[in-house]
């Protein structure tokens, strides 16, 4: 996933590894150069969709823009 807007500086990675630790889902978090979040995700379809939700909400600072779901199998 990429997620873009005002997305970094604001606990969003914190907020997604909190919440992937609480659903047990595997991944990874990261700030890109271009001020995008790069969120990788592993897990239940279901968990992965509780992730997808969140990151469009984002932590309280965040000003989402857009979020690009890529699926990989």
């Amino acid at each position: 996933m990429f997620i873009s807007g005002f997305v970094q500086g604001v606990g969003f990675r914190h907020l997604l590894r909190k919440e992937m630790a609480k659903l047990g889902v595997l991944g990874s978090v990261e700030n890109l150069p271009d001020g995008r979040v790069e969120a990788l995700f592993e897990g239940s379809i279901e968990d992965i969709n509780k992730m997808i939700a969140l990151c469009r909400k984002g932590p309280f600072l965040a000003e989402v823009k857009d979020v690009v779901v890529e699926w990989i199998k």
